[in-house]
This record gives structure tokens, C-alpha cells and sequence, in this order.
């Protein structure tokens, strides 16, 4: 069965960054939409940026755009997310996903992946 686990959360003071990592198993990257998401207490979840696995087409929500990039590294099986210049707003339970369909498709209806980690935490610190 497909699993997905995050490692990398921590806490990191305003300015600094982290790197997210998902490793995967259970069946092959290559053709599906993976991405990172996170919800901060009293929030909905947000998407936060997705790749296409083949073909490696990305996407960011403003909000992060210039500070985080996604990548993937098909054989390892991991899913990255390189957080930089880290803001307090940034403070939340990141997870990461993964879903056969297209990415655009995903996030049309609302980011509804097919499978999920568990999340790890991420604090940015005064």
C-alpha cells in the first residue's frame, strides 16, 4: 500500500530555513502529482506547492513563492521542500500527498489526494 512520511520539521528562528523530506513507497513517482500542504491551528488546509513526477511541472502558492521550491528525486523516492527566508506565518503541520491525476486537476478540486502522510511540524521562532 502507498505510504508517505515526512521528516525534516523543526523549529528555526524568522529568516531561516528547512529542508522537508517524503519518502514514498509503494508504488512509482513517475506520473503522479505529489505535493507538500500545511494547516496552521485555526486554519484550512493550504496547498503549498506541487510537482508533476513526469515532467516535473511545479506549482506554488504566492504566498511561498521565491522562498520554497519543490523537487523530487524519483530514485530515491523522496520528495523534497527547501524552505527558505522562513516567516511566521510559515508556522504549521506540513504534509505531503500524492495522487494519480494530473496536478491542475487536483488543485481544481480542492487538493483532495488520493494518499497522505502523517505531517511533521514546522515552528518559526522569534
Amino acid at each position: 500500500q502507498v505510504q508517505l512520511v515526512e521528516s525534516g520539521g523543526g523549529s528555526v528562528q524568522v529568516g531561516g530555513s528547512l529542508r522537508l523530506s517524503c519518502a514514498v513507497s509503494g508504488y512509482t513517482y513517475r506520473g503522479y502529482c505529489m505535493g507538500w500542504f500545511r494547516q496552521a491551528p485555526g486554519k484550512e488546509r493550504e496547498g503549498v506547492a506541487t510537482i508533476f513526477t513526469r515532467g516535473g511541472s511545479t506549482y506554488y502558492a504566492d504566498s511561498v513563492k521565491g522562498r520554497f521550491t519543490i523537487s523530487q528525486d524519483n530514485a530515491k523516492n523522496t520528495l523534497y521542500l527547501q524552505m527558505n527566508s522562513l516567516k511566521p506565518e510559515d508556522t504549521a503541520m506540513y504534509y505531503c500527498a500524492a495522487d494519480p491525476r494530473p496536478c491542475g486537476v487536483v488543485r481544481g478540486t480542492g487538493y483532495g489526494m488520493a494518499y497522505w502522510g502523517k505531517g511533521t511540524l514546522v515552528t518559526i521562532s522569534s
